[in-house]
């Protein structure tokens, strides 16, 4: 069977021999609402547990609203205009809005990724500005979670009278799920707020698709609560990057009834395991470098056999993507060393050297991408190939001829999980 992969803004196919293929992981899919605008509008409309953004601003308001960054699917474009609207009706002017980009950790957009993320118009019109964690002029503290986290968050978001996020809702590694309360940790907080943050990773209940008791999504909730957020906007989108439901209003509870149409939709359950997986990265921006395509390898990790093989297909036409990554796997030797360094010394960047090191120590991973092999190979102790088939060829020379496989075409937001 030839089956077709997203790879960047294209796919690439690999043919599987029938009698090895247990099966193809798919989504279920729901379809994209006919008109995304009018979607947009019925949930601003219909908030859930808040009042309408016409009510809470005020005329001489100043806004801040929070998008995704380049590295995310979320049609800000979309969402932003009618957001306008309100905030226009209620009497706030264009020149008293701003729009953060939330970059958290990764780099600053560019002026023209900041204008595709918002659309020309918006960007005419509307001051954007890239949210930098490492500026000491642009953050400020608000408070202490719990969990000790001491929260800083950008200045111009705080100072606002009222603070909105915009983003999707889709599976996370370890906070469970991305969207809702991940607008403000990590997209506008300081870096030492994002870096204790995530340092709860280890906890086993930080993991991908769990909220109950998980400290990662407990600590950003309370982090957003203490930011005051007054209103959110996030959709669900399905693999075709459709919107099929746009969820507004209370921080919580809004995000809470799109995680119920995520898990619907991504959460697929299989009898077995298997020898081999093959995964793709959703394709751009999912896969736009190593560091976020490792999402699908996470995910695809709970379907493999011990000692199996997950061919992991992802662009990465930016290369690693961080150089902290970078700089664990070629600083620590092994596991162990880097669960210290956690534990020791946090710094983001190295959790994605703990998730790969351990999924290694589980199965190997051929990469097919544009990577250079000396990166692949040589730093992040990956097996590479040029093409799938080629990788599908060296995985049956590793585990076998017979070995039954799994593919599934949008790893990193889709998660298999075995029905026992």
């Amino acid at each position: 069977m030839e089956i077709w992969l997203p790879y960047g803004r294209t796919e690439i196919p690999v043919k599987v021999p029938d009698e090895n293929l247990l099966g193809i992981i798919t989504p279920n899919e729901k379809q994209g609402v006919a008109d995304p605008k009018a979607e947009i509008i019925r949930a601003l409309e219909n908030p859930i547990k808040s009042k309408r953004l016409i009510e809470i601003a005020k005329p001489g308001n100043k806004a801040a609203i929070v998008i995704d960054d380049v590295t995310r699917p979320s049609p800000s474009y979309l969402m932003i205009p009618p957001i306008l609207d309100e905030l226009n009706r209620a009497g706030v002017k264009d020149e008293d809005i701003t729009i953060l980009i939330g970059c958290g950790t990764h780099r600053l957009a560019t002026p023209e990724e900041a204008a595709k993320l918002v659309g020309e118009d918006v960007y005419r019109r509307i001051k954007v500005v890239s949210h930098d964690c490492k500026s000491a002029e642009i953050v400020c503290a608000i408070g202490e979670t719990k969990f000790k986290t001491k929260v800083c968050v950008n200045k111009i978001f705080f100072d606002a009278d009222v603070k909105i996020l915009v983003g999707d809702i889709e599976l996370h590694y370890y906070a469970g799920y991305g969207g809702g309360r991940k607008g403000v940790v990590p997209a506008i907080g300081s870096l030492d707020t994002i870096q204790h943050n995530h340092s709860m990773l280890l906890d086993p209940k930080a993991t991908v698709g769990i909220l109950e008791g998980n400290p990662v999504h407990e600590d950003m909730t309370e982090s957003a609560r203490l930011a005051k957020v007054d209103f959110i906007l996030n959709v669900v989108l399905n693999t075709r990057k459709e919107i099929v439901g746009a969820f507004a209003g209370d921080l919580e509870q809004a995000f809470l009834d799109g995680v119920k149409v995520v898990d619907e939709m991504y959460k697929v359950h299989v009898e077995q395991p298997a020898e081999i997986v093959i995964t793709s990265a959703d394709g751009d921006p999912h896969d736009i470098d190593l560091y976020q395509a490792l999402k699908a390898v996470e995910n695809a990790k709970c379907i493999v056999k011990e000692g199996g093989v997950i061919i992991l297909v992802a662009e990465c036409r930016e290369g690693y993507g961080n150089q902290v990554f970078y700089d664990w796997m070629t600083r620590l030797k092994n596991l162990e060393d880097v669960e210290k360094e956690v534990k020791r010394n946090f710094m983001l960047g190295g959790h994605k050297a703990y998730y790969l090191l351990k999924t290694l120590e589980k199965a190997k991973i051929i990469l097919v991408s544009t990577m250079p092999d000396y990166y692949a190979t040589g730093v992040f102790k990956l097996k590479t190939s040029k093409t799938v088939n080629a990788a599908l060829n060296t995985a049956f020379n590793i585990v076998g001829k017979k070995s039954k496989i799994y593919v599934v075409p949008n790893g990193s937001t889709t998660l298999p999980l075995l029905k026992n």
